[in-house]
């Protein structure tokens, strides 16, 4: 989880968007929606959950290996690399 301040309160942003987007899902639900409405709600939902997910796995990413002397470039640039990589299989 997150541990720096600002980005726990992203996180946080993130989930209470998350949050919105189910109870506006189960609201369009009970109204009786077009198949259409609902798969984009769902897909959107799908979105925010995986961006809440790529936002909390870089955290524990960058605070499993912090830098550390000689090697923090290298390190750095492997899991920028890691990084982008899981999100852009999350997209």
């Amino acid at each position: 989880m997150p541990r720096c301040p600002g980005e726990k309160e992203r996180a946080l942003g993130r989930a209470r968007v998350i949050s919105g987007q189910i109870t506006a899902l189960e609201q369009d639900l009970e109204s009786d929606p077009t198949c259409v409405a609902v798969l984009q709600q769902l897909a959107a939902v799908r979105g925010a959950i995986n961006g809440l997910m790529a936002t909390v796995l870089e955290s524990h990413l960058r605070e499993e290996f912090p830098d550390r002397g000689a090697k923090s470039d290298s390190q750095r640039h492997s899991i920028d690399e890691s990084i982008s990589i899981v999100r852009s299989y999350l997209r």
